[in-house]
């Protein structure tokens, strides 16, 4: 009877030091800062963001259209050489939101690299090619495509997260998001977010809209489902959404080195767009 009595004294004395101690830590926990407006948000300078797609030399059969969405390799190892050379710093996507919310300070002269649709010559190319320079990039992910003729494979994605790039969302096909209905969600985004973090063991919390298409009824679902920011392509911001409708620029197979940092400069240069 003692013995028991002992034994259940133990048992609520360490369910109550439990509870005691997840009470003070809680206590003691540094309170969430509240995000910054819209218009803090559209007021800061915006970073420069490039969209990378096919890292490969041009075909016979590429067509004019295509070609603006295929960077020949000596194209693309002249862009970043001349990113490095011009004194640019990588960035990644937890900085750009810490710096859009909080005004965190950045390296000078600040730039996302963003590789979309998981070619495997992002992999085999354009990976070594930035680490020649110490550059980091996020590679928005297509899930049907993992393990698929010259797309990469689940584990050169964990590779890719492993060196410090981020992995982000792409859809599971590259559905328009503005046609979503019924199970769509779930097949598109629910599922290859769930995918991408039991690969990467990492939180997925950034996607690229496909074609860059959005509209104001998709944010509400996009954060129901845990992303905190989300990426288009050139068009304006939403004025009530900045961070679901960041800002990036296609770098065009046909741009050389000096077109690319010209349209750098002129397509980042003002705020509140």
């Amino acid at each position: 009877m003692a013995k028991n009595t002992i034994i259940m004294c133990l048992f609520w004395g360490s369910i109550f030091s439990f509870i005691f101690s997840a009470s003070a830590q809680a206590q003691h926990a540094p309170p969430k800062r509240p995000l910054a407006t819209p218009e803090v948000i559209l007021a800061r300078p915006q970073v420069p963001i490039l969209c990378y797609h096919q890292i490969r030399d041009w075909r016979p059969t590429d067509s004019k259209t295509n070609k603006d969405y295929i960077t020949p390799i000596d194209v693309f190892k002249s862009h970043i050489k001349m990113l490095a050379d011009s004194g640019y710093h990588t960035i990644l996507p937890d900085q750009l939101y810490d710096y859009l919310n909080y005004g965190t300070k950045l390296p000078s002269k600040p730039i996302m690299l963003t590789f979309d649709d998981t070619d495997l010559d992002q992999f085999t190319i354009a990976a070594p090619t930035m680490k020649k320079y110490g550059f980091k990039g996020v590679f928005f992910i297509m899930t049907v495509s993992l393990g698929r003729k010259n797309y990469m494979n689940r584990d050169q994605v964990k590779q890719l997260s492993d060196a410090g790039h981020v992995i982000a969302s792409h859809t599971w096909d590259h559905h328009n998001v503005k046609k979503y209905q019924g199970n769509d969600w779930v097949i598109q985004i629910e599922k290859p977010t769930k995918l991408l973090k039991e690969i990467t063991g990492k939180e997925i919390k950034y996607f690229a809209y496909p074609f860059g298409l959005w509209s104001p009824q998709i944010i509400p679902e996009l954060k129901k489902r845990g992303f905190i920011a989300a990426f288009q392509l050139a068009d304006k911001r939403d004025e009530k959404e900045p961070l679901f409708t960041i800002r990036r620029i296609i770098a065009s197979g046909y741009w050389s080195a000096h077109t690319l940092h010209t349209s750098i400069v002129k397509s980042f240069r003002s705020t509140g767009k």
